[in-house]
Order: structure tokens, then C-alpha cells, then sequence
């Protein structure tokens, strides 16, 4: 049984195809690309955590919010998220996202204590959150709507 309305909304959207048919698989091999990047950088930084502690002289509580900081934002402005999505358009805030993301992990690089990776990573989830919930729409793959 399909969910009401469901069919009646995809059916009233004019559908508009803004780019080359050919450029539908390279978009949603960036989108698929960009959602693995803001999975695996939720983990990946656990492997790094004993050198991050030593080089920055952290405690073992500022390590720990250099992981957290990262989910905490992801998960508190999912919403946020989708809704920037349907106002401005997922394929803008995608790029945005990614801007912010990108310009998060270079502050990542040069962060020279604790509290400035600290700050960093939480941007870091803020831009994932931001390109994160363009790649889908209430549990239904949209990465080709970015496309059309």
C-alpha cells in the first residue's frame, strides 16, 4: 500500500532537467562521495586520536570533545539542514556545505591547541549537516534531484 498523496505530489511538480542526461551519474557519484566523506570523518579522527593527543598536549577530555564535537553539531542541526535545503535549493546548499566543510578541514590542519581543533571539528558538522541532508528527503534517495 503506498503512502496518501505520495503519488498526486510527484505527479504536480514540473520537472525541469537543468543539466546533460550524462552529467545524472557524476552527480550522484558526488553526492554518494560527499555522504561516505561525512560518515567516515565522523570516525576516522579516532585513529589519529593518540598523535592529536601528544602534538597538542591534550587531556583525555579534550580529545574526547574533539570527536563529539563533530556529532553533536551533525546530529543537533540535521533538521536544520533539510529545511536550508528546500529554501534555498539542495544543489546550493550542497556546494555551500562542502565550502564550509573544506575550509573547516584546512583549520583542522592549522590548529595549533586543543580548544582550536575543538572549534574547527564543530564547523566541520555544521558543514556536513548543511550538504549532508541535501543527498536525501524524508528516507527517499534525492541525490538526482540535484541534477534536475
Amino acid at each position: 500500500m503506498k503512502p496518501p498523496c505520495d503519488e498526486a505530489v510527484v505527479r504536480s511538480v514540473h520537472a525541469d532537467v537543468p543539466c546533460a542526461a550524462q552529467a545524472g551519474s557524476w552527480i550522484l557519484a558526488a553526492t554518494i562521495l560527499g555522504s561516505s566523506m561525512a560518515f567516515i570523518d565522523s570516525t576516522v579522527v579516532n585513529v589519529a586520536l593518540p598523535a592529536l593527543q601528544a602534538s597538542l598536549h591534550a587531556t583525555v577530555v579534550g580529545v574526547q570533545w574533539v570527536v563529539e564535537s563533530y556529532g553533536l553539531f551533525l546530529g543537533a542541526l540535521i533538521l536544520v539542514g533539510g529545511s536550508l535545503g528546500d529554501l534555498f535549493g539542495r544543489r546550493s546548499m550542497f556546494l555551500v556545505g562542502v565550502g564550509i566543510f573544506a575550509a573547516a578541514s584546512i583549520a583542522c590542519g592549522f590548529a595549533s591547541n586543543i580548544q582550536q581543533l575543538v572549534i574547527a571539528r564543530s564547523i566541520q558538522g555544521v558543514g556536513a549537516v548543511v550538504w549532508l541532508h541535501c543527498d536525501n528527503n524524508s528516507g527517499r534517495t534525492s541525490s538526482w534531484r540535484l541534477a534536475y
